[in-house]
């Protein structure tokens, strides 16, 4: 298999007659060789993914596997992330609690040493009889323990192993595979300790003289971690579905977060000339500077120019238009190499006959800025930031796309619920079930995402803003953002002000899909701006008494 397209043939020929693979005993478990009769899970994250898909839409992304999965399940059109950047997300996503109750706003925070007792999705599971058991990027390692969150796992988390790099190649060195780039790594790393250096100072100061943001090299799938990690997981379910237990299996794809690295053969994919620029560079019309930054993410690539203006005027990251063709050209190049990905654990469940007991969850973190509003990385609560890819198939339920506003902690109920287990009464998401059965229906008004800022409005280093004094308050209905931006630490568990607002943000998708202006205060809006204004209100009060009762 190795990368390429391995969809089984008899649901590739479904798919190319437009037919859909979906059994007919819907709304039934089948048993899994008679050891059980709960459906396995396979639980697949993708860092730095935003629904830029074939199954979103997007014409020119070439996600085949991907886009099959979809076929299957239920397409979430309209799914937000909780806050973008990574730790504080997986956090939210994996325990079914918001930011303010995770304590997790940045990529330092370990999740339970804010709250011991936090209970995760597959930690509950386990309590439910299944076996959990995970590889590659689930948690952020920054937010959790040293053994990615011990109590998550039935047993050790696995950690790439070597058997599974080519040995032409070997192991890349800090993600690169270039000759003349791993070579370079170990002269100033060498360098480096020459002087003394160690841990993040001897990082840094490899990183000024070498780490490009993108690679194409001409070499196999598993000469780069994804690839060698999703021949590790094919082993790994092939062990599972000989076992008695439900497996909840967790595989978390890097790709495509930076650096945009891939095999030549997904770059060859894609003519560079064809990379499409954002429709709009530029600051919104009266928005305001606390809601950008200056992609200090991608300052951290050796080949990035340190030609930022970030001022009252003017925010975000000036690249050249080639830089930026070739940004977007690594993005999607890496796409399509995680997407092939994704086809070897599809097949593994195929060829083992477990597919149709198996609930498959396919979700990107958070979006990702290709360049709009002049803005690269995430770390915004704009659209193209907390705009996330979620995909959930049940063998047993008709495939569907729909609109309905889903946000990831409702990741957690909605597996209890088609596990047939006991939702957890604490949870703050909702089971997206009766989504999955009737695509019109919805189980809540709006989506919230949220994103600290620091006090001054220079970006200080890539900690996702971690000493923030502001706070951004998102809500997304269908047609509408709305964004608050609270001084003095505020978080939902205090008292609202309106006092405290610096900022506000509001704009009209159906009107201004690319947010270009700020229509909080035009008084075309002004029943809008009230009617959202006390929507959001009302959120921070519920927040504030369902954070005040657990901390009793």
């Amino acid at each position: 298999m190795n990368g390429k397209h391995c969809i089984s043939k008899k649901y590739l020929a479904m798919a190319m007659l437009g037919l859909t693979a979906y059994p007919s005993y819907a709304n039934k478990v089948v048993k899994n060789s008679e050891k059980s009769t709960k459906p396995n899970v396979l639980f697949i994250a993708v860092d730095d993914l935003k629904p830029i898909l074939g199954c979103y839409g997007n014409k020119l992304v070439k996600t085949p596997n991907i886009d099959w999965l979809a076929k299957r399940g239920t397409v979430f059109l309209q799914n937000y992330c909780q806050q973008a950047v990574s730790g504080p997300t997986r956090a939210s996503l994996m325990t079914g609690m918001r930011p303010d109750y995770t304590g997790v706003w940045d990529l330092k925070t370990l999740m339970r040493d804010v709250n011991p007792d936090i209970l995760s999705l597959p930690q509950y599971f386990i309590s439910q009889g299944y076996s959990t058991q995970g590889i590659g990027k689930i948690y952020d390692s920054r937010c959790v323990d040293k053994d990615l969150d011990g109590p998550s796992w039935s047993v050790p988390y696995y950690k790439n192993s070597d058997k599974y790099f080519p040995a032409k190649t070997g192991k890349p060195e800090s993600g690169y595979q270039l000759p003349e780039t791993k070579a370079l790594f170990k002269k100033y790393r060498t360098e480096g300790q020459s002087k003394g250096l160690k841990g993040t100072e001897l990082t840094d100061y490899i990183s000024k003289f070498i780490k490009p943001s993108v690679e194409c090299a001409d070499v196999p799938d598993n000469a780069y971690n994804d690839g060698a990690n999703a021949l590790y997981a094919r082993d790994i379910i092939i062990q599972l579905s000989k076992s008695d237990k439900p497996f909840f299996f967790a595989v978390g794809f890097l790709k495509p977060h930076l650096p945009f690295v891939a095999p030549k053969k997904y770059w060859d994919m894609y003519n560079r000339e064809e990379m499409p620029l954002a429709a709009f560079r530029e600051q919104a019309k009266n928005g305001p500077v606390i809601a950008y930054h200056t992609a200090a993410e991608l300052y951290a690539y050796s080949d990035i120019p340190l030609i930022s203006s970030f001022s009252d005027q003017k925010a975000g990251l000036d690249l050249p238009l080639d830089k930026q063709k070739e940004l977007i050209h690594g993005y999607y190049a890496a796409t399509s190499y995680t997407d092939a990905q994704i086809c070897i654990l599809l097949d593994a469940l195929d060829s083992l006959g477990v597919l149709e007991n198996t609930i498959i969850v396919l979700w990107g973190d958070h979006g990702w800025h290709l360049g709009d509003h002049n803005l690269w990385c995430k770390h915004t609560n704009f659209e193209q930031a907390t705009h996330a890819p979620l995909i959930i198939s049940a063998p047993w339920i008709k495939p569907s796309k729909t609109d309905s506003p889903t946000e990831f902690i409702d990741i957690f109920p909605t597996l209890c619920d088609l596990a047939g287990v006991i939702i957890p009464a604490h949870l703050d998401g909702k089971s997206l079930v009766p989504v999955m059965k009737d695509p019109k229906v919805n189980v809540k008004e709006f989506s919230v995402s949220q994103y600290p800022r620091p006090a001054n409005k220079i970006e200080t280093g890539r900690l996702g803003w971690s000493n923030g004094e502001y706070m951004g308050y998102s809500i997304r209905t269908g047609q509408y953002r709305y964004t608050i931006w609270i001084k003095d630490s505020f978080r939902s568990n205090k008292s609202y002000s309106k006092e405290l607002v610096v900022a506000t943000e509001l704009y009209d998708y159906l009107k201004d899909p690319d947010e270009t202006v700020n229509v909080a205060d035009d008084k075309e809006y002004a029943a809008v701006a009230k009617d959202m204004n006390e929507k959001m209100i009302s959120f921070l009060e519920n927040q504030k008494i369902s954070l005040q009762k657990r901390s009793k």
